[in-house]
């Protein structure tokens, strides 16, 4: 008898409030029926962190391939060396012998 005594004093006036009624209906609404409930919001605010970090990212890589860019273009030299470690160019009367490490497994 006690526990219906609490139910009806305590529990059922607050099923009965409007304003509780309301904020319920309106977290069940955000948490399920709405386009940009929670679970959304937090997963477009996780892609948006990947996003930046990529930002950075590529932001540090422009930085350094435009130094790049300017110290191969300054000279002639530069260019060359370039040219020769990173394509294996060659002159003419040049003959390339390329040595790799292979790992120790």
């Amino acid at each position: 008898m006690k526990q219906s005594t609490y139910f009806s004093n305590k529990i059922l006036p607050l099923i009965k409030n409007k304003y509780v009624i309301t904020i319920l209906a309106f977290l069940l609404w955000m948490t399920i029926f709405d386009e940009n409930n929670f679970v959304a919001q937090y997963k477009t605010r996780q892609k948006l962190k990947d996003l930046e970090k990529d930002k950075k990212y590529y932001t540090t890589e422009i930085a350094n391939n435009k130094e790049n860019l300017n110290e191969l273009m300054s000279s002639i030299d530069n260019l060359e060396k370039f040219a020769r470690e990173k394509y294996l160019m060659k002159r003419d009367n040049e003959d390339i012998f390329v040595f790799v490490q292979e790992d120790k497994k």
